[in-house]
């Protein structure tokens, strides 16, 4: 009885803190009387937990407030130098990397193109040497590290660490978290991008205050991190969230998606369906800037190429951006009918022509979507746009610090 008296105790204090520690990241600066009374704690557990989370390193005194009547209350804050924190990016043909403080602040980076044609082991060490040499640097620096997070495309079961299936890169049962942990001596943690992503929204960008809202991954496919009552929605298996693979035509066209079925989503509004409404246009010989700009850099038609003929004014690249940007729309409106969302945030590479694509997803979102509802949508671009990812891999390891400050290890 004694044990399990005990058992219940050590948990009830792991739950405060976790709550405290969440309270001042949110919501920082607060003082001890506000947080007590926010958390319905007394004063003297209060303060008991704070100085338990400044001895640990996750928490400083950041000063007074001095406003009002009585004596200045110290105010805290979560210390930004609590660890350092590797962040991975998996993308179909990129790998990039950063090293960051625990508020997310990149004080490393670096990013290589990778060719989805190379065999899966070749990509994968190609990952963990440039997570090596950030772990070099950061041990140069006598960074404390908290651990590492990996964000990828395709289904991940989080509690294994194992990427499903990634249809996109075509990879099946990959064990990053085994792989990573025995290479690097730190904790791993996986994730899907587009969930990570929509974490890092939630922690440090755009959703901080937002209960209910869905994160748009746009990229090579479509991907969807659900926040719903405050929390990631994983589903039955922890697969939720893969609208790209939503089927929204009545007649599919003849492309085939790579997860094998026709009609998806991601078909008609990620970055090849762009490429391919340019290249129709430039076969049937419009009049664009973009066959020059090709010239120019030697480099075949892309989304970089497009993007900069339409900055030029270019009005076939524009357009193509803009027929993507009513597909997306179209698929967000039925999302958005379901889930009555707060916000509606895009990320990912194409939210950096996201000027040409918000004005089209709004448009078809307010003609297709119930008029109470999408009245009441926010659609807007991800704080960190292409890199909103790459800053989800930190988030998803800064949250489970949140979740489980007593656990913490520095390596």
């Amino acid at each position: 009885m004694k044990l399990k008296l005990t058992a219940d105790q050590t948990f009830v204090r792991e739950t405060n803190l976790s709550q405290v520690l969440r309270l001042i990241h949110n919501q920082a600066p607060l003082s001890r009387a506000q947080l007590a009374a926010m958390t319905g704690l007394n004063k003297s557990t209060v303060s008991s937990l704070v100085d338990e989370l400044i001895e640990n390193g996750l928490v400083h005194e950041t000063g007074s407030n001095t406003g009002g009547t009585g004596r200045p209350a110290t105010l805290l804050e979560i210390n930004p130098h609590a660890g350092h924190i590797i962040g991975v990016e998996l993308g179909v043909d990129f790998v990039s990397v950063v090293v960051t403080n625990f508020l997310g602040n990149i004080v490393w980076h670096k990013r290589e193109d990778a060719d989805p044609a190379e065999d899966q082991k070749k990509m994968i060490n190609q990952t963990l040497r440039i997570v090596k040499e950030a772990i070099t640097t950061g041990r140069r620096k006598n960074y404390q590290l908290l651990g590492l997070g990996l964000a990828t495309p395709g289904t991940v079961d989080v509690n294994k660490g194992v990427l499903v299936f990634a249809p996109n890169l075509h990879w099946r049962n990959v064990p990053f978290v085994k792989i990573f942990s025995e290479q690097t001596n730190l904790r791993v943690f996986v994730e899907n991008d587009a969930n990570a992503a929509a974490i890092a929204e939630h922690l440090f960008g755009a959703a901080r205050q937002c209960q209910d809202f869905i994160f748009v991954f746009a990229g090579v496919g479509i991907g969807g991190g659900l926040f719903l009552n405050g929390n990631l929605y994983r589903g039955k298996n922890g697969y939720a969230g893969e609208i790209g693979h939503s089927p929204i035509m009545a007649e599919p066209s003849h492309n085939v998606c790579h997860c094998g079925n026709r009609g998806c989503w991601e078909t008609y509004a990620n970055q090849y369906s762009i490429i391919q409404r340019m290249q129709a246009r430039l076969e049937v010989k419009r009049t664009s800037i973009v066959p020059q700009l090709m010239a120019e850099h030697n480099l075949p038609l892309s989304i970089p190429l497009i993007k900069q003929a339409a900055d030029a004014g270019d009005r076939e690249s524009i357009d193509s951006f803009v027929e993507a940007g009513h597909a997306m729309g179209q698929g967000l409106a039925g999302l958005i009918n379901i889930f009555n969302p707060e916000k509606v945030i895009l990320g990912g590479p194409l939210s950096a022509a996201g000027k040409y694509l918000l004005p089209a997803i709004k448009e078809t979102v307010a003609r297709h979507s119930l008029q109470e509802i999408g009245q009441q949508v926010e659609v807007q671009l991800s704080t960190f746009g292409p890199d909103a990812s790459l800053i989800g891999a930190i988030a998803i390891v800064v949250d489970d610090t949140l979740w489980h400050p007593v656990t913490i290890e520095r390596r």
